[in-house]
């Protein structure tokens, strides 16, 4: 008995000596993660628990923290027919915006990715909107959207179309709105899936040809299912991006005509800091990232299931 477990003794003693270097190991990344705790301490912790103080206390630009209120301020925001209306219409632009986006920019990467052409000059100009910033954005789009002297106003007048002035309804101005991210963003995700479809195994689209797939089958059934977990995380991604926009309303619209784009990130900043009422805006905020969250938390939910598919 003691003859057979002898081997075993040099075994455990290696065992424990890897547990103990395992263990200084472990002790290591907690050192190197301190840093990034204290910094999400400070950085998110203390505004988010700053905006549930003004959030439950009667707030003012002025004045605020003076007195505990509750969940007056949250009952004043779910009262106001021009924030409620908003949140509609952020769901509505977020989605909107990020499905299109979505489509545009998965089929220009696999367009890229079928021709075999690197990104280069290419790679350059998907660059440009995105390195501009969103008030640069929305000046230029507003000067070529002006009816009078505008590009497309001299432009459909030249061809006699008639008056082009889609600012000034409500559907055209919500339509800009989304033709203005769109134009923005999707480089973006054309850009993020073009290096996802790299990870592609060439073998599998070589497989799918010699069987006679087409290029649209090909995309269909091999390429789009090995991607999309990808796909589902740049929708999340670009969820939360478009529900925050802002600029662009401010700049190209200012949340009309009428209410008709006034996004709950815009109604926020006029109950803040035009109404000067900044416990409700505050209770707003609230409520509008809990209609984030819950977006963010179905979407998610796709991505695991396309990713236990993929696998």
């Amino acid at each position: 008995m003691s003859i057979a477990a002898a081997p075993a003794r040099p075994r455990q003693r290696a065992a424990r000596a890897v547990l103990r270097r395992r263990g200084g190991v472990a002790r290591t990344p907690l050192g190197l993660a301190l840093p990034v705790v204290a910094a999400l301490l400070v950085f998110s912790a203390f505004p988010f628990a700053y905006l549930l103080g003004l959030a439950t206390t009667d707030s003012t630009l002025a004045r605020p923290l003076q007195g505990w209120v509750g969940t007056e301020n949250v009952q004043a925001a779910l009262r106001s027919e021009a924030f409620t209306s908003s949140l509609g219409k952020s769901a509505g632009f977020a989605v909107g915006a990020s499905v299109l986006q979505l489509v545009l920019g998965t089929a220009l990467a696999l367009l890229l990715r079928a021709r075999g052409t690197r990104l280069g000059w290419a790679g350059v100009a998907l660059l440009l909107p995105l390195v501009t910033p969103p008030v640069m954005v929305g000046v230029a789009w507003k000067l070529l959207l002006a009816p009078v002297g505008g590009a497309f106003a001299s432009i459909s007048s030249t061809l006699g179309l008639g008056a082009f002035n889609p600012l000034g309804s409500s559907t055209g101005a919500f339509a800009s709105l989304l033709v203005i991210d769109t134009w923005q963003w999707t480089p973006f995700v054309c850009l993020l899936v073009y290096a996802a479809l790299l990870g592609v195994p060439r073998e599998l689209v070589d497989a799918a040809r010699i069987d006679g797939a087409s290029a649209w089958q090909t995309a269909r059934h091999v390429v789009l299912p090995c991607i999309a977990g990808t796909l589902v995380a740049v929708l999340v991604l670009r969820l939360v991006i478009a529900f925050k926009v802002f600029d662009i309303v401010y700049v190209v619209t200012a949340g009309g005509p009428g209410f008709s784009t006034t996004l709950s990130t815009f109604e926020i900043h006029r109950e803040a800091l035009q109404n000067f009422q900044v416990g409700t805006a505050a209770a707003a905020t609230v409520l509008f990232s809990l209609l984030v969250g819950v977006f963010v938390t179905v979407v998610s939910r796709l991505q695991r299931r396309a990713n236990g598919v993929a696998g």
